[in-house]
């Protein structure tokens, strides 16, 4: 027998059997296993996909669930419109800063408040009595200075606009450059308000010129059961009461640069409440909301470096003082915001391998933080920063963790 391109030799048909026929079913049930087994997969996956509803739907959750209802053809083509229309309702034109008016599709009048939209065929439709509650004085200046600019390429503004189609109504927003406001505040020779950003709050607090400890609270805002609307509302708000609180203290705001772009991936087999604090943790939300208003109301802010501000804090300013954590950790972005640097206490070098002047305090804490790696309730009971000669107190810490620091001792 010939296969291929070589040539096997079977001496009867038992032979032929035995070494073709057995070895050619058995690779055909292997084919077929394999076929049977993709098949149930893919049936699962469309069972899965239709009885779940993905985490990011544009359009909304609520509207692509609706489609299982749908029964007729009339119905499916009519969810599909609606689904269709809810994705595409929102259109944003970046500016060009060479554009005559700042933007190639988007012309404003400011005489008559009205905005045309070239569309790709040519047409033109035109929007009447287009005004702006806010911003309406510095959009007209804007366009102003755009028309009469010589060099359009080096010194001008670009004005983006967005349309929303609601049904009955549009909603139009202009989006222009803003220059920073030169009546900020950026002294530092009153002190600073330090602003540790959490979860659901905002904690500061006030430092001093020479780095004490003056105030500290917590502005906080809900987020449980809220969409992402009513959570950036709710930021927003907080945000303009931390700048109205620095505003008051004649103070700037000292903020942590934060980067959660791997933290809020989450641990896949971690605590799933914890999973789910980190995916609502908007630190780059709550700067931007900080930021935005401390520009409006002329309230410098500084940026710090934010490594073990909450460790430092905790072992070294929270007993002392009587704070919470997070209160602490204000304190300690405030201090590093003048120019102050956290050692760790005499009575802790014991927790700590290496003391050489050469060594960078910022691994002192890191080494301090993982041998005593308790809770802050628990580290608040045991010293005494007043009384540091006394020792540890470990009479309310568990066994475990008791023996695991006296090993330390």
């Amino acid at each position: 027998m010939k296969t291929g391109s070589y040539s096997q030799l079977f001496f009867n048909a038992y032979d032929f059997e035995i070494r073709h026929i057995n070895g050619l079913l058995k690779r055909l049930k292997q084919q077929a296993g394999a076929l049977q087994f993709r098949l149930r997969r893919l049936e699962e996956q469309l069972a899965a996909r239709e009885a779940t509803i993905p985490s990011a739907v544009f359009g909304g959750k609520k509207r692509f669930q609706s489609r299982r209802h749908c029964e007729t053809a009339k119905q499916k083509k009519r969810w599909k419109e609606d689904f269709s229309s809810a994705r595409n309702k929102r259109m944003r034109i970046s500016g060009r800063k060479d554009a005559k008016h700042g933007n190639f599709v988007f012309l404003y009048n400011e005489q008559s408040h009205t905005l045309y939209l070239t569309l790709p065929n040519r047409k033109v439709v035109a929007f009447a009595d287009v005004r702006f509650p806010y911003g309406q004085a510095l959009l007209d200046e804007t366009i102003q200075a755009q028309r009469t600019c010589p060099n359009k390429k080096v010194n001008g503004k670009a004005i983006a606009w967005e349309l929303e189609d609601h049904g009955g109504y549009y909603v139009i927003k202009a989006i222009i450059e803003i220059e920073p406001n030169p009546h900020t505040n950026y002294s530092r020779t009153t002190g600073v308000i330090g602003i540790d950003c959490n979860v659901d709050c905002f904690s500061w607090c006030d430092v001093s010129a020479d780095g004490n400890y003056l105030a500290s609270g917590h502005i906080r805002f809900p987020i449980a059961g809220k969409r992402s609307g009513q959570v950036t509302k709710a930021i927003e708000a907080a945000a303009i009461n931390v700048v109205r609180l620095a505003k008051d203290a004649n103070k700037p705001i000292a903020l942590e640069k934060l980067d959660t772009t791997l933290s809020r991936t989450g641990d896949r087999y971690g605590n799933k409440k914890a999973n789910r604090m980190k995916s609502l943790f908007a630190s780059r939300k709550m700067a931007a909301s900080v930021k935005a208003r401390a520009d409006k109301e002329g309230v410098a802010v500084f940026d710090v470096h934010p490594t073990y501000t909450s460790v430092s804090g905790k072992f070294k300013h929270m007993r002392r003082l009587g704070i919470s954590v997070h209160e602490s950790a204000g304190l300690t972005i405030g201090r590093r915001a003048l120019g102050y640097n956290e050692r760790v206490p005499r009575f802790l070098h014991t927790f700590v391998a290496d003391r050489k002047k050469t060594n960078h305090h910022w691994a002192q804490w890191h080494d301090l933080n993982k041998k005593i790696d308790l809770l802050p309730e628990k580290i608040r009971h045991l010293y005494n920063m007043h009384q540091p000669l006394n020792g540890l107190s470990l009479d309310h810490l568990l066994e475990m963790e008791q023996l695991k620091i006296r090993r330390l001792i």
